[in-house]
């Protein structure tokens, strides 16, 4: 099955929602392609079966999404013991699959007054996984026009909103320690290969960080952000080692890796 058939299912059962949701993750760096200021290169982009769609708490999510996307020939799949649980849901084999899942900010602490983490939260038939720093995602979106035309085999031209760049690459740094060795490679191969997409649009991504996302976030998000690039791309690492090896039609250095981050990094946050 094209992962573009599954995905173009799930746009099409999200129709009436899209104005509030952001799809994020993998697949929002699979969107960049068909951004306009895009330099799209030869090699393949980075895939993944995991859909998250992610969109503010204070959304006015309405209607019932799980019963669209059962109709449209999505299952559930519940993991985790939180009330209510964290929910997937599923399009396709065990083989080939595309996995939905829903995503909101967590703000502020990660436990409820009565003692119980604050994991999840339910609204309009679904339920999202809680997040820190995933409010950087639904600062200021892109949006891309997807259609039949381009491959994206859905029942009409849509647009659909995807993470700025540069909130993109910070939120990657952020939660670089909160993520599995595995994904910690992967989050590093698309930082990088997001600053190779937009590499001719730099400045414009120097601009968004100075005068529009740094503003909004607390000073020590800021000084986060600017440790976090020096530590994680200061000089090469194993994590750099495990994400030079996930391509598989292209041969990408870990040095080359290493250097290219640290010199897109510094243009975007330096200074």
């Amino acid at each position: 099955m094209d992962d573009f058939v599954a995905f173009a299912r799930l746009i099409d059962a999200l129709g009436p929602w899209l104005n509030d949701l952001v799809v994020v993750g993998g697949w929002a760096h699979r969107l960049y392609r068909f951004d306009r200021l895009a330099q799209v290169p030869i090699y393949r982009p980075v895939t993944t079966k995991d859909a998250d769609l992610a969109f503010a708490s204070h959304a006015m999510l309405t209607g019932n999404i799980a019963v669209a996307l059962k109709a449209a020939g999505f299952n559930q799949k519940f993991s985790g013991e939180d009330n209510p649980p964290v929910t997937q849901y599923k399009f396709g084999t065990d083989q080939e699959e595309l996995l939905a899942e829903f995503l909101t900010p967590l703000l502020g602490g990660e436990i409820k007054r009565d003692g119980r983490p604050d994991v999840t939260l339910k609204k309009a038939g679904i339920t999202a996984q809680k997040l820190r720093y995933l409010d950087l995602l639904l600062f200021s979106p892109w949006a891309v026009q997807i259609s039949e035309d381009i491959g994206v085999p859905v029942q009409q031209a849509v647009a659909v909103k995807i993470p700025n760049p540069v909130s993109f690459i910070a939120q990657k740094l952020l939660v670089h320690g909160r993520r599995k060795p595995d994904k910690r490679a992967q989050d590093a191969l698309y930082i990088h290969d997001t600053l190779e997409l937009f590499g001719r649009e730099i400045a414009l991504l120097r601009k968004i960080w100075r005068d529009e996302l740094r503003p909004t976030l607390p000073g020590k998000t800021v000084k986060a952000v600017n440790r976090l690039r020096l530590e994680q791309f200061a000089f090469i690492t194993d994590v750099h080692r495990g994400a030079v090896r996930i391509p598989q039609d292209r041969t990408l250095t870990p040095s080359r890796l290493q250097a290219a981050c640290a010199y897109g990094l510094e243009e975007i946050f330096g200074g």
